[in-house]
């Protein structure tokens, strides 16, 4: 690359937090603070308080998979894991006597297909696919944390992922049914390799007592900091204008929460992209996968009865066509309730997702009811249908969309995108209204954009209990269990390149 790197995402029913203090020789491992929260978290770091950090990075391509590794770069996953340690014998380096014991090396990050690593299976070896899948439980295995004997976690995760498709490499499913390529047009893509992974830096996390300035109002200059992050590009050197991504991460040593700085920006060659930090299930399926994930979420969180508390700083929305989501939740369950079981043409990823970017307008109006859920549910539980325009609160919702391969659905619809899926999906996007005052979220326009950063509880359960969602008729109600919660941006096309930077710190999810 020609332009400088600097600096590199998101469940069971109760769960517990226990301290974890080991002294090897003269050397104690720090970084499994307790919190207030920690008897009721599903994460493994409640709030981002343990010294010893936790993080990934996937980078997917349209339909979440890979298709082709970028050169040289091996599979798009890798990890920064590390344990603080402090020795009394060591107090004059750079980190003030503490030290980071890293549990990834970088030829662990650089693993590409048909290179082996303990776990791979022979079919993985030579599938960009299922190689990327299967590097995730591996890099899961060497970060993994193990709490009370049955509670491990692995860690946060980066979510990278590119809107290019090319319609005419037949490279993803419709609703999960593999189809033909269809002529280009309906989805950004300049030709062939539109669909390619990133460049990406990785820049370990390291401990210094100064000499970086720092965007973390908590940190101070007396105690040593800790920093690292992931970066990148999809374009080359020879592009005339350049996507770029960023994560960095920062902390003092006992002292507050980690906090995420992120940065996205769009080029004329890549449009769409989409940056999140996830909690994600420490197994199974997470939100918008067929593959076993690893993840942060130890307890998997089931409506109504839990709640997502963080701090989030928008500086750069984005431009107008930035679906920034305060809280994005996802799921798996087929239309007739029953769990997700890896069948990609019967399983159905659900989500929901409030946008906070006021340029975002409601396509749901009295005049667009296929853009509707059938009905709204209030906090007191009244059912209010979509044709009810005296009732209705259409400004509540930015755009509702049916499963594609659903069988009764009710007139008038919209269907979801049947290919940025392994499988079918739902979508209910929500917006600032004061319907959802009840549940914590955001009232009116504005809340939690640029210049309003807040700390935010949002009774996720309890809205996530009442939102509408398609189930075949006279099926059991599927239980709501929530498999990835994540915060970030998806920029979508525009005419021009956008700029998205934020913060996200202090993430948590509570049961209550």
């Amino acid at each position: 690359m020609a332009f400088a790197m600097v600096g590199f995402i998101i469940l069971v029913t109760s769960c517990l937090m226990t301290n974890i203090l080991a002294a090897v020789s003269s050397i104690a491992i720090l970084g499994s603070e307790t919190t207030s929260s920690s008897s009721s978290s599903c994460v493994g770091d409640p709030g981002m308080k343990r010294d010893g950090l936790r993080v990934a990075f996937e980078a997917w391509n349209f339909c979440n998979e890979v298709g082709t590794e970028a050169p040289s770069m091996g599979s798009p996953r890798a990890a920064d894991c590390f344990d603080l340690s402090s020795s009394s014998t060591n107090k004059l380096d750079g980190g003030g006597g503490y030290h980071l014991n890293h549990k990834v090396t970088e030829a662990d990050n650089r693993l590409g297909v048909g290179n082996s690593f303990p776990g791979l299976s022979r079919k993985g070896l030579h599938d960009p696919d299922l190689y990327a899948a299967e590097k995730e439980l591996y890099l899961g295995t060497l970060c993994q944390v193990i709490q009370n004997l049955t509670n491990p976690w692995q860690f946060w995760m980066i979510m990278l992922k590119n809107g290019n498709y090319d319609t005419t490499s037949g490279l993803c499913p419709q609703n999960g049914k593999k189809v033909p390529p269809f002529p280009p047009g309906r989805f950004p893509c300049f030709g062939d390799g539109c669909m390619n992974q990133p460049i990406l830096a990785h820049h370990p996390t390291s401990i210094t007592l100064s000499g970086t300035e720092s965007t973390n109002s908590a940190i101070s200059d007396s105690v040593p900091v800790m920093r690292g992050g992931f970066n990148g590009s999809y374009d080359d050197s020879n592009a005339t204008s350049i996507s770029y991504f960023e994560v960095t991460w920062e902390k003092s040593v006992g002292v507050g929460s980690w906090e995420f700085n992120h940065k996205l920006k769009t080029s004329n060659k890549y449009p769409w992209l989409m940056l999140y930090l996830r909690a994600d299930a420490t197994k199974g399926f997470s939100g918008g996968y067929h593959y076993d994930t690893r993840g942060m979420l130890h307890t998997l969180p089931e409506s109504p009865n839990f709640k997502v508390r963080l701090s989030l700083d928008v500086k750069k929305g984005g431009g107008s066509k930035s679906q920034f989501y305060l809280i994005d939740m996802g799921s798996c369950w087929k239309n007739n309730g029953d769990p997700c079981d890896g069948d990609v043409l019967t399983d159905i990823t659900r989500y929901s997702e409030m946008i906070i970017n006021p340029e975002i307008p409601a396509w749901c109006a009295p005049s667009a009811l296929e853009n509707c859920p059938p009905y709204h549910i209030s906090p007191n539980n009244t059912k209010i249908y979509r044709n009810n325009t005296g009732s209705f609160p259409y400004g509540a919702y930015h755009y509702y969309c049916a499963p594609g391969n659903a069988q009764h659905l009710e007139k008038p619809y919209s269907t979801c995108d049947p290919y940025s899926n392994p499988q079918a999906q739902e979508l209910v996007q929500l917006l600032p209204h004061p319907i959802w005052g009840e549940y914590g979220y955001p009232t009116k326009q504005g809340e939690g954009w640029v210049g309003d950063a807040r700390t935010w509880e949002l009774d996720v359960g309890g809205l996530s209990s009442r939102l509408y969602f398609y189930q075949d008729p006279g099926s059991k109600a599927a239980k709501r269990i929530w498999t990835s919660l994540d915060v970030g941006t998806e920029i979508f096309v525009s005419n021009k390149d956008e700029e998205a930077e934020w913060s996200v710190s202090d993430f948590d999810v509570i049961i209550t």
